[in-house]
């Protein structure tokens, strides 16, 4: 298996940083309806981790809260990249389907790491680029030290969704893009490849059936 887990836990920052409590927003200025999008999503996913319940209960609750509030599809297909066009039909539909259960699997895995400790986020004042709006937030936990990420949202304020996470003014999906590539060179282009390297991801232990014609 290629070594998905770095880039993969940094394309569910997205959705993991939001399960922090958001207590403060600095600045009115611009679309400050995207820095309450991202204060509402973090309740929200708060609620869900915090229900009782087994994981399979959770993820019942998280899946679709995630297609609700991420572009997953749009993510997937980016970091892609030029294979996109190279996948056939079947192939695109079992990557979306993985790519999925392992960004479940990974806010599923993470949101425990915050469960225990002190968290405090400040959301600053949004800025609009590119076509999308960008919510810088400082995140402060106890034992480490501040860290900034920036949520980039699409500008659609009817149905916004999160497109992309910067750690530290990295972007994530440039990065996993970037991996991906890289993976898919050292195979021989192939896709399968890559999709049997998320199924071992998305599996974490358990058997998952090949769908017919992905290979």
């Amino acid at each position: 298996m290629y070594s998905t887990r770095r880039p993969l836990l940094c394309a569910i920052g997205s959705a993991v940083l939001a399960a922090v409590p958001l207590v403060d927003i600095r600045g009115e200025a611009g679309p400050s309806w995207a820095a309450t999008y991202i204060r509402r999503v973090g309740d929200e996913l708060a609620a869900i981790m915090a229900t009782a319940g087994s994981s399979d209960a959770r993820r019942q609750r998280l899946q679709p809260f995630l297609d609700r509030v991420v572009d997953i599809d749009g993510v997937a297909r980016f970091c892609l990249g030029r294979f996109w066009q190279q996948a056939t039909p079947v192939q695109r539909q079992e990557y979306l389907r993985l790519f999925r259960a392992t960004l479940t699997n990974a806010v599923l895995g993470r949101v425990g790491d915050y469960e225990h400790n002190e968290v405090r986020v400040v959301i600053e004042r949004p800025e609009t680029r590119d076509g999308n709006i960008f919510v810088s937030t400082m995140v402060e936990r106890t034992g480490t030290p501040p860290a900034r990420v920036t949520w980039a949202i699409s500008a659609d304020a009817n149905n916004p969704r999160i497109v992309d996470v910067l750690a530290e003014g990295v972007s994530l999906r440039l990065t996993m893009r970037a991996d991906y590539n890289a993976y898919l060179i050292r195979h021989g282009d192939s896709i399968v490849a890559l999709i049997d390297a998320l199924r071992e991801q998305a599996c974490d232990g358990c058997v998952i059936a090949t769908r017919p014609g992905t290979r």
